[in-house]
C-alpha cells in the first residue's frame, strides 16, 4: 500500500503510520524465528491474551506437520481472527471478558492450570502471552471469589494505577499468575512467546508474569491497595500480610532451563512506523515507547512539543512526525450533577464514555488550541480504546471550533471522562475492530510547515 501524502491527507496518512505499525505486531509475521523443535514428548500450548487467537493460529500453521500438538488459549470475546484455510486446528481457542473478569475466563484458567499438571521431563509446554492476559486468565487465591476480583479490579481501573501497580496486585491474588502456571509445568520445559504491551517490555509485567518469576512482593502488593483505597477481604489482607501468598521468585529452581522471548514489542512498531515516514519524505522522531501518566496531561506535553516545532522549529523541524508509545492511564472522576452535555448527549449525572487515546486527542486538542499545521492520531493497537468499539481518535487544527458549534466544550468533556462521545460527535473517531495484535498505545504527530 502507498503512503497517502501527508499534505493532501494529513489524517489518513497518519492512519497509514498507525496500520503500519500494527502490521509489525502481527504474530504470524514474528513468530517462526523462536519456535523451539518438537520435543520427544507431547507439545501443550498454553497461553492468554488479546492476540492469543492470532498467536495460536500461527503456531499451528509454522509447526511441523508430522508434530503433535494440542493446547488452549483464551482470548478476549470476538478477537479470534478467521482461521488460514488449510491450516488444521490444533488448539482450542475460547474467548472471555476483558478487561473485567468473566465467568468464562475462570473456566479457562482452571482448565489450562489442570492442562499444565502430569507433564514430564520429555514434554514442551509453549506458552503464549500478550496483554490483557491478567483478565483473561483469571483464578482467585483461594478465599477470593470471582464477584472480588471483578471488584478489584474495576477498582483498578479507576483508580489511575500504572500497569505494573494494577499486575503487582493481581498477581498476588491469584493462583495462576505470577510464574505460577510455570510452576505447575514442571518438570516440562517451558518457552514462553510474548508479544510485550507494557513499557519496559518487562514479562513479569506483561499479562501478570504467568510463566515468569515475580521480584514484587505481598509488601508491595499492601502498599498499592493503600495507596489508592482499594479494599480486599479481611481474610485476604491477613494472608498477604503473613507472606501467605506470595509469588514465586527469580531464584526458584522451577524455572531452570525456561526461556522466554519478546516476538513483539511497541518500540519495534514505532520503528516501523518512522521508517515509513522516512519513506514518505518526512522525518520521523520517536520519544519514547514507555511513556506513563495521565492520559490527559502526556496529551498536553505533546501538544506543548508539537507547538514548539510548529512556531520555533525546536527541538525538530517541521515537516515531521512525532512518534511515542507506552501506557498511559484515566483516573475516572465523580461525574457532578448538572454538567451541560453535547448535542445529543442527556445532561443527567453519569460516568463518560472513553480510553486512554481518547482521552489523550481531547487534552492534546484543547492544548494546542487550533495549532495551525498540526494533525494527530492516537489508538490502542489492539483496536479498542478501553471498552469501546474504537481504537482511538483524531485531532486536527479546527477540532475544537468544530466541536465549540456543536456547542461542546472540551473541558466539561474531560471532567467527566466524556472523549468516545466528543470525537463521536465530530466524526473522528479511529474505527478499526480488533486488529489480534496488542503492543499497546499508539501516538503519531504530524507536523507541517
Amino acid at each position: 500500500m502507498n503512503a497517502p501524502n501527508p499534505a493532501d491527507e494529513p489524517h489518513r496518512f497518519l492512519e497509514y503510520l498507525y496500520d503500519t505499525a500494527v502490521r509489525r505486531a502481527m504474530p504470524l509475521h514474528n513468530t517462526a524465528a523462536f519456535l523451539p523443535p518438537p520435543p520427544r514428548g507431547r507439545t501443550v500450548v498454553l497461553g492468554a491474551g488479546k492476540a492469543g487467537g492470532a498467536m495460536a493460529q500461527a503456531v499451528e500453521a509454522l509447526w511441523p506437520a508430522d508434530a503433535p500438538l494440542e493446547g488452549l488459549v483464551v482470548t478476549r470475546y470476538h478477537h479470534v481472527p478467521p482461521r488460514p484455510e488449510g491450516v488444521k486446528q490444533s488448539i482450542e481457542i475460547v474467548e472471555a471478558a476483558h478487561p473485567v473478569p468473566d465467568a468464562a475466563g475462570l473456566a479457562a484458567a482452571q482448565r489450562i492450570l489442570a492442562l499444565a499438571h502430569g507433564m514430564t521431563k520429555d514434554d514442551l509446554v509453549l506458552c503464549l502471552i500478550s496483554g490483557g492476559g491478567s483478565a483473561l486468565l483469571t483464578l482467585p487465591a483461594e478465599g477470593l471469589t470471582l464477584e472480588d476480583k471483578q471488584r478489584i479490579n474495576r477498582a483498578l481501573l479507576a483508580s489511575g494505577a500504572n500497569i505494573a501497580e494494577m499486575n503487582c496486585v493481581r498477581k498476588h491474588l491469584s493462583r495462576i499468575k505470577g510464574g505460577r502456571l510455570a510452576a505447575a509445568c514442571a518438570p516440562a520445559r517451558v518457552v514462553t512467546l510474548t508479544i510485550s504491551d507494557v513499557p519496559g517490555d518487562d514479562p513479569s509485567i506483561i499479562a501478570s508474569g504467568p510463566t515468569v518469576p515475580d521480584a514484587s512482593s505481598c509488601a508491595d502488593a499492601i502498599a498499592i491497595l493503600q495507596r489508592y483505597g482499594i479494599e480486599v477481604p479481611g481474610a485476604i489482607m491477613s494472608l498477604l500480610e503473613q507472606g501467605a501468598l506470595e509469588t514465586p521468585k527469580p531464584d526458584d529452581e522451577v524455572f531452570a532451563g525456561h526461556q522466554v522471548h519478546l516476538i513483539a514489542t511497541p518500540q519495534q512498531s514505532l520503528e516501523a512506523a518512522a521508517q515509513a515516514a522516512h519513506a514518505a519524505g518526512l522525518e520521523a522522531h520517536i520519544l519514547s515507547d514507555e511513556m506513563e501518566g495521565e492520559s490527559r496531561e502526556v496529551g498536553k506535553v505533546h501538544a506543548a512539543l508539537a507547538r514548539a516545532v510548529a512556531n520555533r522549529g525546536q527541538p525538530f523541524r517541521a515537516p515531521c512526525v512525532i512518534l511515542s508509545g507506552g501506557e498511559t492511564t484515566v483516573t475516572i472522576k465523580k461525574h457532578p450533577e448538572g454538567v451541560q452535555a453535547g448535542r445529543g448527549e442527556s445532561s443527567e449525572a453519569r460516568p463518560g464514555r472513553g480510553g486512554r487515546a481518547g482521552e489523550f486527542c481531547l487534552g492534546l486538542a484543547q492544548a494546542l488550541q487550533g495549532q495551525p499545521g498540526v494533525w494527530a492520531l492516537a489508538a490502542d493497537t489492539d483496536g479498542i480504546d478501553g471498552v469501546e468499539d474504537n481504537a482511538g481518535a483524531l485531532v486536527a487544527p479546527e477540532t475544537l471550533w468544530r466541536a465549540q458549534a456543536l456547542g461542546m466544550k472540551a473541558d466539561q468533556y474531560l471532567d467527566r471522562n466524556d472523549s468516545y462521545t466528543y470525537f463521536r460527535q465530530l466524526d473522528d473517531l479511529v474505527v478499526t475492530g480488533p486488529t489480534y495484535t496488542n503492543v499497546n498505545d499508539f501516538r503519531a504527530i504530524l507536523v507541517l510547515p
